[in-house]
This record gives C-alpha cells, structure tokens and sequence, in this order.
C-alpha cells in the first residue's frame, strides 16, 4: 500500500529532515531527482526545456534542476511567474548558462521545447491560479506541451481532490519524499498524470489515507486451494431486485458468481430468480446455509424491514442502493458494508451532495461514525473505511468506462463474495471496487456491467 500524506504531515517531515541535514541538502536531493526524470523525458525529444518558475521551493527544485540541465548541455529557458524566486536557485540556474524569457517568449515557446517543468507552486498553495499564470496553463494545454508538474501541479491544492479549471494538466508529476492525496483523488489525480515518488529522505507521521496496489489484491484475494469446498469458497444469500427492477437482481448475482462464490442462494422475489436462473443454471432457490448477505440493490419501494431481518442473523451482510434508506445508526459492526455513491452517501449523512464529492474523506470517515460500519464510497475514486481501521483506503483505480448503470449493483455482489470467504471488511471491500476496476482497465471501452462481470475470473485468476 502507498501511503498517503497531508501538506502538514510534509511540512512537518520536511522540518525535521532540514534540522538534522546540512542547509540546502534536502533541496539539492529533490532536485537530482527531479533532473534525473527529466533527462528521461527528454530522450527522444528535443533537447530543451522551458522553466514556470513561482516563489516556493519548487521554483527553487525547478531552477537547480534546470541547472544541472543546462550542464549537460540542454538548452534551458526559465520565466519567472511572480515577482520573486528562489535566489539561490536563480544564481545557480544562470551560472550553468540558463536564460530567462518572458511570459510572451514562454508561450512562444510552447510548441517546440521538449518538456515545460511547471515549478510554479507547491503543496502550501490554494486552487487555482493567477490570470497571468492560468494563461500559460491553458496554452500549455491547447499546445498539447509535455508537462512535468514538481510535486504537484499548479492550480491543484495538496490535500484535495476539487480541481480549479485553470489548474495545470501534467503528463507526469514529480513527488518528493511521500504521496500527496491530489494525485490519488480524482477529478484531481488526472491532472497529475504518471506519479513518480523520489525518495529525499523524508519520515512522516503515519499515513491516514493509503492506496492499493494490484499486488496488494493479490495478497489480500481468497484463492481456493486443495481443501476447498463450496463452503470454504463462501455461500452468499442475496436478496436483491424486485418485480419492477429484476436487472439489478441478476447483476449483482452475477457478480458474486464470477468473483468466485461457491454458492449463490437467490432468496428475493420469485421474478428475480426466474431471470437469474436463466442465465445462471447454478444459482439456487433453496434455503439453506449462507455465510453472507447481499441486500438492496434494485428493491425499489419493496422490502420494507427487511435490512433489520438481516442485520438480526448476526451474518456479514453488503447492503446496497435501496437498502441504505433502512440501516439505522450506530450499528457498530464492521461486518456490514456500505455500498453508497455520492449521493447516497449525502442523504444518508444529511449534507448536500458537493459536500461528499468536495471532501470525501471526511464523508466516508463520518458515515463510519456515524453508523459503525464499514463503508464502501463508490465513484471515479472508491474510498472504504471502517470502525477497526480509522484509515482510509483507496482502492485501485479503472477506466471512467464503468461509470454505467448496473455497476454497482455487480460490485456489491463482488463484495458479498469476499465477505463470505472470510475476508475482513475492509479487505473485501477494497478488493472488491479494485477488481472491478482492473478488469476494466483490461477491458477498455464501454462493456456494460454483465460482460466485464463474466471477464473478472481472468483478472482474478491473473493476480498471481
């Protein structure tokens, strides 16, 4: 898992790192990295760079990292884009023979240098940008320009996910010691591009939000080995779907059945069997054991009282869309996962929905706190968390191509899954959202929900 720091947690960390080193050092370390990537962007391209250069330290990072450029005989050019800079920084980069332009000369220059280092603010800054500044960003973009953002890219903020329209867009940035929470957070992550972590020596306070990797799913996934059986795989009851809405009925069975279930019961609406067993010969109406729940999605204004009922077995239950309309507060079980999007999420917190999608962090944290469940937050980023884990986990990301009805109802079913093999809460959950996505990812273009469903054994079947 990648950890994933706040501004102040850097501040903090960069202070510490700066007492026990000699002045300048810790500077000096982000910029041979930084120069050490932007060699890298240049082969193949033209031999220049153009500097965006703002007040901070990463101007600072940008200018001797230009410099160190232009002693290798790059052709370097650096406009300055407030009215101070780092002096130490400016007299080294002009020493190596680096030039200044203008802000007209930059933006003349966009359509031939091989990469712009946006150096121009850093983690401390606010969303947005001057006029004079977000002017050069959009010629960057319309020019189609290989941007390099130092740490962050200009115009984002470090520990939000909003984006300002003016805001840089990176192909690449260059974080140093730690990851910020602006390059894992969509709509903010796409600004930032391919992430590269340079390690300056940094040791921040523990993270409170981590991300996951696909070998982190590898690690965490319930493969069956030679003792298995059905059992041991998971029996999942799902009642989901109704009369008016038996599609969600047979996507989220779907989705339990290819994540790997060994047994799927279709305990709903007599409707929604009849639609799941046409397709799904091995889903069976009896009842019988059932090591986990799947209830909500697709039950429209049907089942009233019916979460309640589950929630009295004392079994690990996913509850879903129309089911969160009747968990009550402070459930205090982490077995419970919940599946809410956005707006769900803000209905059942009482906010307005941009407050989620402003700060979801805090949403998901608070809805644990509230409730006392585990809390699955679906979207272009999937945030979970839960009452034995007060981090938040980020889960791997996918293609805006899942963005489509039925897939959560499929995730859901993914979910019920995992819990019902015996996974964690929390695991099952970040698993779950994680393999939808990267068999998205695999899969890019838009499948609709129940064709990627059937492509999830080879994803999973991949991870190792």
């Amino acid at each position: 898992m990648l950890p994933i720091h706040t501004a102040d947690q850097v501040r903090a960390a960069d202070a510490a790192a700066m007492a026990g080193l000699p002045e300048g050092e810790l500077m000096l370390r982000a910029a041979q990295g930084l120069a050490q990537v932007l060699r890298e962007e240049l082969s193949g391209r033209p031999s220049s760079a153009l500097l965006l250069v703002g007040p901070g330290n990463n101007g600072g990072d940008a200018l001797y990292a230009g410099a160190m450029l232009a002693a290798d005989g790059v052709s370097v050019m650096a406009w300055r884009a407030s009215d101070s800079c780092h002096m130490g920084g400016w007299e080294a980069y002009v020493d190596a023979g680096g030039r200044e332009v203008d802000r007209v000369g930059a933006r003349g220059l966009l359509g031939s240098v091989g990469i712009v280092v946006d150096g121009v603010y850093g983690v401390g800054a606010r969303a947005g940008l001057p006029e004079a500044v977000a002017a050069v960003a959009s010629a960057c973009r319309e020019s189609a320009a290989r941007v390099v953002a130092v740490d962050m890219p200009s115009g984002l903020e470090a520990d939000s996910c909003v984006v300002a329209a003016d805001a840089f867009a990176a192909a690449r940035t260059v974080s140093f010691g730690t990851y910020k929470r602006c390059q894992f957070l969509e709509p903010a992550r796409s600004r930032c591009g391919e992430v590269t972590l340079i390690d300056i020596g940094l040791d921040p306070a523990a993270a409170g939000v981590v991300a996951w990797e696909r070998a982190d799913v590898a690690a965490a996934w319930p493969y069956p080995d030679a003792t298995s059986d059905k059992y041991a795989r998971g029996v999942v009851g799902v009642d989901t779907g109704s009369p008016d809405y038996p599609g969600a009925g047979v996507l989220s069975t779907l989705g339990a059945v290819y994540a790997g279930a060994g047994m799927v019961r279709s305990l709903g609406a007599a409707a929604v069997f009849e639609a799941v067993a046409r397709i799904l010969p091995n889903v069976v109406r009896a009842d019988g054991r059932v090591q986990a729940w799947l209830a909500g999605s697709g039950w429209g204004s049907h089942h009233e009282g019916r979460v309640a009922e589950l929630l009295e077995t004392g079994l690990p239950i996913v509850v879903d869309a129309d089911g969160l309309s009747q968990m009550p507060t402070g459930v205090k079980r982490g077995d419970v996962l919940m599946t809410p999007h956005a707006g769900e999420l803000a209905r059942l917190l009482e906010l307005e929905r941009s407050a989620v999608t402003a700060d979801p962090i805090a949403a998901v944290r608070s809805a644990v706190k509230r409730y006392g469940t585990t809390v699955l937050l679906k979207g272009a980023t999937q945030y979970v968390s839960g009452p034995s884990d007060d981090r938040v986990h980020v889960a791997v990301p996918g293609p805006a191509w899942t963005a489509q009805a039925g897939s959560g109802d499929v995730l859901a079913g993914i979910c019920a899954t995992l819990l019902a093999a015996g996974l964690p809460p929390i695991d099952a959950a970040v698993c779950g959202a994680s393999i939808q996505a990267m068999t998205a990812a695999a899969h890019p273009g838009p499948y609709p929900p129940q064709d990627l469903a059937r492509m999830l054994p080879d994803t999973i079947a991949g991870l190792r």
